[in-house]
């Protein structure tokens, strides 16, 4: 017999979910993490410590503040690292509490070291000591994560030039700041550290950024940006990295040269799976360290799963937490529903982005009839009280059905507020819902029943024509 049922591979979102749900099961279930790294890189270096430290950039400065007291308003006038980790330490600290006493609870064995396959049902574990675990199990679930690509060609040294996990580790704020890459995390930090007074440099070999995102979303966005000095080079790649004593010169492939302090790179991630030795289970991955799995998160090997961002997109922690509940499932022979289609995105930008659904290009694309309902922050009481005068919820309506389309929301608690779209989205609802629903005043949930009332004054005025 084997030592386990289910043996789960990283602690992160996607992990501990799938060991949980198996031990509900009934399962006997283990976990394999580093001692240093439970909770996987969501809660140490990742979702949870950035989204910690954005909370703490926007209230030190006041950020929101500043359209009721002034543009120089601030909480605290020098704001220093130790002010902003702190509180990262603390939420971090907290949350790995919380995850050992879960694992606890649910009599889930927490096996501290690094796994590696030795045959398709077995796995050591080094613990740094020099002594090596090995168990067996039926059923495997691979949820090891990702680490952010580092280019060969760039020398890090976690000082000057670093990845996104080497903000954390910074020794002071720096007063100028290069990034390199305009996706999600590049954005998000670009975002935080021009909030808090540094010149920051976004450079994206690509024309735009967020190209996923709602464009009049993104355009919002960079205005917000360029108005806290970002400054944007798009269609430009970095040629060469040269590192001095007071900072780097970040060199661009059209001649440009840019100085700073910190250059930090956000090239994407790369899988956690150079060390697991999948050619002893028969696997193997691509080139980014990703595992390919099916609809039920199944490798090629039909008892070992994977689950979460070594898998690859959409790599969100909400979207692991998913996967791993329904892999456990499946392995434990439990039926289960599909995993849902309609999934929100969040973007933790200064200020925050959220959507589901389609956007207008992608509507446009397909032929698809739409209308627009907007509802602006500014015009709204909840508004004028958070000090959110930029913030706008759109929704995209079919002029045929009514049915809701798309949400996309930018600003003040909008990853929060999206979730009222995606239930009536998820429950066949039609923007009459939302026009004669009743919502709390003063809200900035009143923003779906405006722009509701928009998008229907326009299918109205729109039938108008066709009844002539």
């Amino acid at each position: 017999m084997s030592d386990y049922d289910v043996l789960v591979l990283g602690s992160g979102p996607g992990g501990q979910r799938a060991a949980i749900a198996a031990a509900k099961l009934g399962k006997k279930v283990a976990i394999v993490e580093r001692r240093d790294m439970i909770g996987g890189v969501c809660i140490n270096t990742g979702t949870i410590p950035s989204k910690t430290l954005r909370e703490a950039v926007v209230y030190l400065t006041g950020l929101s503040q500043r359209d009721m007291y002034g543009s120089s308003y601030r909480v605290k006038d020098e704001i220093t690292k130790d002010d902003l980790m702190s509180r990262t330490h603390h939420v971090t600290s907290r949350q790995i509490d919380v995850i050992r006493s879960q694992l606890r609870r649910n009599r889930v064995a927490l096996l501290q070291g690094t796994g590696r396959f030795t045959d398709p049902n077995t796995i050591e574990i080094q613990d740094g000591s020099g002594q090596a675990l090995v168990v067996t199990a039926d059923k495997f679930i691979i949820a090891t994560g990702t680490r952010p690509a580092r280019p060969k060609s760039v020398d890090f040294d976690n000082r000057t030039i670093i990845d996104s996990d080497g903000i954390l580790d910074l020794a002071e704020l720096p007063q100028t700041m290069v990034v390199v890459g305009a996706g999600v995390i590049g954005i998000e930090y670009a975002s935080m550290f021009a909030a808090l007074g540094t010149k920051v440099t976004v450079i994206e070999r690509r024309e735009s950024m967020l190209e996923f995102v709602d464009k009049e979303v993104v355009e919002a966005l960079k205005y917000q940006l360029r108005d806290l000095a970002v400054t944007f080079r798009f269609g430009e790649s970095v040629a060469a990295v040269e590192r001095f004593d007071k900072g780097a010169l970040t060199i661009l492939e059209s001649g440009k040269k840019i100085p700073a302090e910190t250059v930090m790179y956000s090239a994407g991630r790369q899988g956690v799976t150079d060390k697991l030795d999948l050619k002893n289970a028969g696997l193997e991955a691509d080139d980014r360290g990703r595992i390919q799995v099916d609809e039920h998160f199944r490798t090629e090997v039909e008892h070992i799963y994977a689950v979460g961002d070594v898998i690859g997109f959409p790599a969100l922690a909400a979207t692991s937490m998913e996967q791993g509940r329904l892999a456990a499932h499946h392995a434990c022979g439990e039926p289960v529903h599909e995993m849902n289609k309609l999934q929100p995105i969040g973007i933790y930008t200064i200020p925050e982005i959220s959507f589901i659904g389609k956007t207008e290009d992608e509507l446009t694309h397909e032929k698809i009839p739409f209308e627009v309902g907007i509802s602006r922050y500014r015009e709204l009481a909840r508004g004028q009280i958070v000090g959110d005068s930029y913030g706008v919820l759109k929704l995209l309506i079919s002029p045929e059905t009514g049915e809701v389309l798309g949400v996309h929301i930018f600003g003040t608690q909008a990853t929060e507020l999206i979730h009222i779209g995606q239930a009536v989205m998820g429950c066949g609802g039609t923007v009459d819902y939302l026009v004669d629903a009743v919502f709390n005043y003063p809200t900035l949930a009143e923003s779906y029943k405006v722009a509701a009332l928009d998008a229907t004054n326009k299918i109205r005025a729109l039938s108008s024509f066709a009844d002539d």
